[in-house]
């Protein structure tokens, strides 16, 4: 089965082919970090012009790296939400279209399960039930998988994302745009224990394992002000206090995010994890992850397939599609779309009970 995926969501104009669900045969990407980086941000409404230039030739590339017609194909899938609503109406509407006039059935894909099928390419294939951590600059969120297609929500973020508190974190020291690269690659330079540099993780003591970034944020803050550390000079040549802060930030976060997925790990001793999102990318969450002893083995996206891209949604909408599955002209953007389909009732009701005052 040959899948055509469209992804639009936020800045990356994106398309790919994919057969039967876990190959790869093009995966064409257009970004537009260049547009929106003098901002700081995405401009929603310069991703979305953006988009209307681009999707064109983007799904034509895709088409054509992969040596297939339009007639060739057996369905699209297309990101439907989460996202810019703007940006997710371009790829809707395109997709639409080609459905329309091809024949050809098509399906809406919630971006946040691509992320989760993004292991598809270069993993066994997930075993059932699963944890999924999703990291990413707009979403921090651990799933519980009891079996494919249901998803319950352990634990989200309660304010910044944590991709969104890189980005914050660099924007404050003049790092450029998207952060997560820069600390990163200044993090491996420095010491997370240096003197004055050690912040505390966030507290939260309730059932659900929930994740907060906007006081580590709010510290670094602190920090930056109280040693009148001036941006423009860090993103000339950062020293080391800034490779310190970057250590210490960064080491406050990967073990943020490992402490509640090893306690969803303890709870619903998943048989397969799976770690995916922009942030999915960094080099110390992969290699912390890997050293752990999950008692379950831990499914990473290839770098290339960590941050949007359609390949995944492509590989979403597949098992969709391969159930006959067709959305038709019915297929709607949604901004706040969520993927939560099942109540953690008599999968926690035990533990619940136990916080109740």
């Amino acid at each position: 089965m040959l899948v055509l995926g469209i992804e639009s969501s936020c800045d990356e104009t994106a398309a790919a082919v994919i057969e039967d669900g876990r190959s790869i045969k093009s995966s064409i990407i257009a970004s537009q970090v260049e547009t929106h980086a003098p901002f700081g941000g995405v401009v929603p409404e310069l991703a979305s012009r953006e988009h209307l230039d681009r999707i064109v030739p983007v799904v034509k590339s895709a088409l054509s790296e992969a040596g297939v017609s339009i007639g060739r194909l057996d369905g699209i899938a297309v990101t439907k939400g989460p996202g810019l609503i703007g940006a997710l109406l371009v790829g809707i509407s395109f997709a639409k279209s080609i459905a329309y006039v091809a024949g050809k059935p098509v399906v809406g894909v919630n971006h946040i399960e691509g992320h989760i099928y993004s292991v598809a390419f270069e993993n066994p294939p997930v075993e059932y039930p699963a944890l999924a951590l999703i990291v990413s600059g707009g979403h921090t969120t651990l799933f519980l998988i009891p079996e494919e297609g249901k998803y319950a929500v352990l634990g989200r973020t309660r304010d910044d994302a944590a991709g969104e508190a890189y980005d914050k974190v660099a924007k404050l020291l003049g790092l450029g745009y998207p952060g997560g690269p820069f600390v990163d690659m200044l993090a491996a330079q420095g010491t997370p224990s240096a003197a004055d540099l050690v912040f505390t993780l966030p507290r939260m003591d309730t059932p659900n394992l929930d994740f907060s970034f906007s006081g580590l944020k709010t510290a670094v803050l602190r920090f930056v002000r109280e040693k009148g550390i001036d941006p423009v000079a860090v993103g000339a040549e950062p020293g080391r206090i800034i490779k310190d802060l970057a250590a210490s930030f960064q080491d406050k976060v990967v073990r943020s995010l490992l402490s509640r997925l090893k306690e969803g790990v303890r709870r619903h001793q998943p048989r397969t994890i799976i770690i995916a999102g922009g942030v999915a990318c960094n080099r110390e969450l992969r290699a912390r992850s890997m050293s752990e002893d999950f008692g379950a083995p831990v499914y990473f996206p290839s770098p290339k397939l960590t941050t949007d891209n359609a390949a995944m949604i492509a590989a979403a909408g597949y098992p969709k599609l391969l159930r006959g599955e067709d959305d038709g002209l019915d297929i709607t953007a949604s901004a706040t779309l969520k993927i939560e389909n099942l109540s953690l009732e008599g999968y926690e009701a035990p533990l619940k009970a136990r916080y109740k005052h």
